[in-house]
């Protein structure tokens, strides 16, 4: 079993949802406690944009890049390979300007890719990211959780259903700017949060891992 966690807060230690994202691995951990885990903390190193340059490398066939080019896409297939290798996914999203952190958009800019996470059909686009699951902790200083300024949730499903992410639960901290009681409440209603979503998965680890010392 593979973790990716994946952070995208500017704040470190003071962020809210890279805690959360961290509690989360946690809970799957108590049930995988052998699993393996990468950690991407995309503010402590961004990802670059994808610029001119990036995707003049990208449309470059391989074997007549640059050795600068060769690099920028070596930079994305680190972050495709990342994800193609995990079973589960979790990721921190605090709540900028009504969106997801810059740093988030390129990381997706940079999994991204067709004919690798997604190809065109006859009958559509399909992802090829499938058979994972994905928890997302929102962190939010107000409260938009099914109201229209919610546009992280919209386009996090669109954008991970397009590359084969569909199972994915989304776990809310909101009103964290209301002081600190509405802050105390709005962490708890996210941790228990967290348990309910993780609760199932846990117990399927848990029973596979019964049969296993059966067999």
């Amino acid at each position: 079993m593979n973790f990716l966690q994946i952070n995208s807060s500017a704040r470190r230690e003071a962020s809210h949802s890279t805690r959360l994202a961290n509690r989360i691995v946690q809970r799957l951990r108590d049930a995988e406690p052998d699993a393996t885990l990468t950690v991407r903390d995309l503010g402590l190193t961004p990802h670059p944009v994808l610029d001119e340059a990036a995707l003049s490398a990208l449309f470059t066939p391989a074997s007549q890049r640059t050795p600068e080019q060769a690099a920028r896409v070596a930079l994305d297939d680190a972050l495709i390979a990342e994800i193609q290798a995990a079973n589960v996914v979790v990721l921190g999203v605090p709540m900028y300007n009504f969106g997801v952190p810059a740093s988030l958009k390129n990381w997706i800019d940079a999994i991204a890719r067709a004919g690798v996470t997604f190809r065109y059909t006859e009958k559509g686009p399909e992802g090829l990211l499938k058979g994972k699951k994905v928890f997302v902790a929102l962190t939010r200083g107000g409260k938009y959780r099914d109201t229209p300024a919610d546009s992280q949730v919209p386009y996090l499903k669109t954008v991970f259903s397009f590359l084969g992410l569909t199972d994915v639960a989304f776990v809310y901290a909101e009103g964290l700017n209301f002081g600190a009681d509405a802050e105390q409440m709005a962490l708890n209603s996210a941790y228990q949060q967290i348990e309910e979503a993780v609760h199932p998965l846990a117990t399927t680890a848990e029973v596979e891992t019964a049969e296993l010392q059966l067999a």
